[in-house]
């Protein structure tokens, strides 16, 4: 009944003209950002934090049209997978296996539904068990500690700093990066600023969202001038769109066992949708055989990892609203979002804010049907966006940049400040290290170092209090096998060879 009661509380928020109106904005949005090859979810929401604020928007209403985006953009990736041979995002990177193949084949729309459809099955599933599983993870935050929540910080970076690069070292490195910039700013106990080179732009720290804007959004910008001066185009003809019902009836084992798997990936923290995709796509193709076709275009092959990089983007969500931590990219950027409305994720806030979280739920609900709508019968409408020029793109998303962040704080020095992160992230890019720890670690830092110093206040400066629970200990071993296994796993989780014509 608790779970009826509150669903009905969250369609009432979620039900109300701003609330759908900003659903459907963000779900459009969203698949146009998707479809753009190399920019993502991470980048989708990244770029349009600045404009929630700028409006004015409420947390509830902030965070469901980011929330949109990133769904949006999860459904978005397949086009430019299928059509172009392009993911347009990581995770949609298994799609191309026997996407673009069923493209060549002249079966592009039929790709496009399939794929569109195990989105749907997958998101919408992911969003019904959030709405299960999350609540009961709230309950059980509840016995975290100092010690448990230090330990649960480090888990989030050995995890998603390991899953992001095929360096473990640079991951490291991107994660103390980050916990050193978090350090800039005041000092809680003493009183007395740290490391701000007698700046007093930087006495109250730097401002992540500024961080999260430059690193994602301008560091895109200096990359699609390097990598896109030319107009983009469509590598496949798109002819009609029809429903292919015959393989969608065949592949509906495919979607439910895919979207449970990746489910689980995406609960996990670090893990992911890129993960999810590439386990529900071998798992399938293990079931399946050798003789089913694997990788020349079959529809179980776009179905698999759709319903599965979908299905793991519901799933990260849930250690972000109950524990505070994120469990993806994109998830990182959207807690800074709550942070910056003065709400802190967690086991209490189910409590404290319900109509954030369930407004939340049932919008991601309606969302995904607002979804499948646009992504069958307006497909053609998406690929079109394919073509835009960087010469229109580039103006737009730097524009979007500097007049969001400069609306938030009306300081040039965030402004010099996000194109200095933007370079950095370039920088980083280009040498290939991560920067979603680095964001992790300006995210979580704050409050790393005050679980740190509160544990160590309770032991009496005993460090092995930090090791003393089962829950904590639990936590450093999951820690400790996230970090080294993607090196024994990496020949596994390689990029595959995309087809080239």
């Amino acid at each position: 009944m608790d779970l009826i009661s509150n669903l009905a509380l969250g369609f009432g928020v979620a039900l109300s003209p701003l609330t759908l109106f900003l659903a459907v904005v963000g779900c459009f949005l969203g698949t146009i950002i998707g479809a753009l090859p190399g920019l993502g979810p991470s980048n989708g929401v990244a770029i349009l934090i600045p404009i929630t604020f700028t409006l004015g928007l409420d947390a509830t209403a902030a965070l469901v049209l980011l929330t949109s985006v990133y769904y949006g953009a999860m459904y978005g990736g397949r086009i430019s997978s299928i059509l172009l041979n392009i993911p347009g995002d990581e995770p949609a990177m298994m799609t191309t296996l026997d996407g673009y193949p069923m493209a060549k084949n002249g079966r592009a729309g039929d790709a496009l539904v399939i794929s569109g459809v195990a989105s749907f099955v997958g998101a919408l599933l992911a969003t019904l068990a959030l709405a299960l599983v999350a609540p009961y993870l709230a309950r059980i935050a509840y016995k975290f500690g100092p010690a448990e929540y230090f330990a649960l910080y480090a888990l989030a970076f050995a995890t998603l700093g390991g899953m992001a690069s095929n360096n473990q070292a640079k991951a490291a490195l991107a994660s103390f990066i980050g916990l050193a910039i978090a350090l800039i700013g005041l000092d809680n106990n003493s009183g007395f600023t740290r490391f701000t080179g007698g700046n007093l732009h930087l006495a109250d720290g730097v401002d992540f969202l500024v961080a999260i804007v430059g690193l994602f959004a301008v560091s895109e910008v200096f990359v699609f001038i390097e990598t896109h001066g030319k107009s983009s185009a469509v590598g496949v003809t798109l002819g009609k769109v029809t429903v292919p019902w015959k393989e969608l009836w065949e592949t509906r084992w495919t979607m439910l066992r895919s979207s449970g798997v990746g489910f689980v990936a995406g609960v996990l923290p670090g893990a992911g949708a890129s993960l999810g995709s590439f386990m529900t796509y071998m798992m399938e193709k293990g079931i399946a055989g050798e003789k089913a076709g694997f990788g020349t275009g079959v529809a179980k092959g776009v179905a698999a990892p759709e319903a599965g990089n979908n299905a793991a983007a519901g799933g990260a969500l849930v250690p972000m609203l109950t524990l505070g931590v994120p469990g993806s990219g994109t998830t990182a950027v959207l807690l800074a979002v709550l942070m910056t409305l003065n709400i802190t994720p967690g086991p209490t806030l189910f409590a404290d804010r319900p109509d954030v979280v369930w407004g939340l739920i049932a919008s991601l609900l309606l969302a995904n049907f607002v979804l499948l709508a646009m992504n069958v019968p307006m497909v053609k409408v998406f690929v079109k966006i394919l073509m835009v020029p960087p010469a229109i793109l580039l103006p737009a998303v730097t524009m979007i940049s500097f007049v969001g962040i400069y609306s938030l704080s009306g300081s040039y020095f965030d402004l010099v400040l996000m194109i200095l992160f933007g370079i950095m992230g370039y920088a980083f890019r280009k040498m290939d290290i991560p920067t979603v720890p680095v964001i992790l670690g300006i995210l979580l830092g704050y409050q790393m170092e005050n679980n740190l110093r509160h544990a160590m206040t309770l032991s009496g400066g005993e460090w092995t209090y930090l090791f003393s629970s089962p829950i904590a200990a639990g936590l450093w071993i999951a820690a400790i096998l996230g970090f080294f296994a993607p090196i024994f796993l990496r020949r596994f989780l390689k990029k595959p060879q995309l087809v080239e014509d």
